[in-house]
């Protein structure tokens, strides 16, 4: 059964009126009596009228809605984010249109052009693991196109960005474990080229030297696809396993590299933390619940959407071109649980 909303050209010809005195009405103008309008509004409500977006968008030269793009909305963390934006947006008055890249550039390209075929007021964007080149953002920002980065960000589009502090996260972990009395620690991340990966890198290799302990790179691996692919989370943590010199603690750098690695010691019958010790970037909710429960640097992400919306909704209201953009650093919070206390 096909769904057809009812137009103003309907409206006009069932209250014998022009499609222009309906449009005035509908509208609350001036010109039109209150007798007539009062006509026109209910016979819309009783009948479900519904302004067309894309009309309105092309005459006031807004569609009214924000275009969102995300690895995968299954992710706790952008989950979380997703529930920020839709927060600020929907208060608004926008809608948002969700798309998810998998890690793909190809599919986040794809995404884009759709996006910017729907007309969109605004672009938030988490680039996808694969993305190394941001031509086809850059060509859409040269064009007028608000964009504001979240998460993975790009430092070759100069426009708001807003992140987590990634650095301080994984001292903060780093530290912790080597407080513990772990030293031999082990560090599972996405590609070297993402923002995310060099910023927690960074933070890890800051605490080893305060500590005066030497990178071992034997001990650093990077997952290609951030964790999408488990198989390749598999070979990596197989990899540390099997060295001569095993890793006595593991902090992973990801959502889904973190709740991966756990699954995968289970699976193998690694005593967690006797034998290894593992923390990382999560938000899942559940990881009071896990067994064990697992020690975990929390992001901000609900925050994160409120705060990117914001900004990008600042760009789009602005009546003069935005030359001047904010890089906003939130807080990440380091929680201590079982997976990273040892018990003997």
């Amino acid at each position: 059964m096909n769904f057809n909303a009812i137009t103003i050209s309907d409206i006009a010809r069932a209250l014998n009126l022009s499609a222009s005195t309906v449009s005035k009405a509908l509208n609350d103008s001036y010109e039109i009596s209150e007798k007539t309008k009062k006509l026109v509004l209910e016979y819309a409500r009783d009948n479900n009228y519904r302004p067309n977006p894309i009309a309105q968008s092309l005459k006031k030269g807004r569609s009214k809605s924000i275009g969102i793009v995300v690895s995968t909305i299954d992710n706790q963390f952008f989950s979380q984010v997703i529930n920020g934006i839709e927060s600020v947006a929907y208060s608004e008055g926008y809608n948002v249109i969700i798309t998810q890249t998998h890690e793909s550039f190809e599919l986040e390209v794809m995404n884009v052009n759709h996006l910017t075929y729907r007309s969109i007021d605004g672009l938030l964007i988490s680039l996808s693991t694969e993305t190394q080149n941001v031509e086809h953002l850059q060509k859409l920002h040269n064009q007028g196109l608000p964009i504001v980065f979240f998460d993975r960000v790009s430092d070759a589009i100069d426009t708001h960005k807003v992140t987590a502090d990634n650095f301080k996260g994984a001292y903060d972990a780093t530290w912790h474990l080597l407080n513990s009395g772990y030293k031999n620690i082990a560090h599972i991340t996405s590609p070297a080229h993402t923002s995310i990966t060099r910023e927690r890198f960074a933070g890890y290799k800051k605490a080893l030297q305060d500590k005066g302990i030497a990178i071992n790179e034997n001990f650093i691996k990077y997952c290609k696809h951030g964790g999408k692919d488990v198989a390749e989370t598999e070979a990596a943590l197989n990899e540390l396993l099997t060295l001569k010199e095993k890793p006595d603690a593991i902090f992973t750098a990801s959502d889904r590299i973190t709740t991966t690695v756990l699954s995968i010691l289970r699976k193998l019958k690694v005593n967690i933390p006797n034998e290894v010790a593992l923390i990382g970037f999560t938000n899942t909710a559940l990881a009071d619940v896990l067994n064990p429960p697992l020690s975990a640097v929390y992001q901000p992400a609900f925050e994160m959407g409120i705060k990117a919306t914001q900004m990008l909704l600042s760009i789009i209201k602005s009546k003069r071109p935005v030359t001047e953009f904010e890089n906003v650093v939130l807080p990440t919070e380091l929680f201590i649980r079982e997976s990273t206390l040892r018990t003997i």
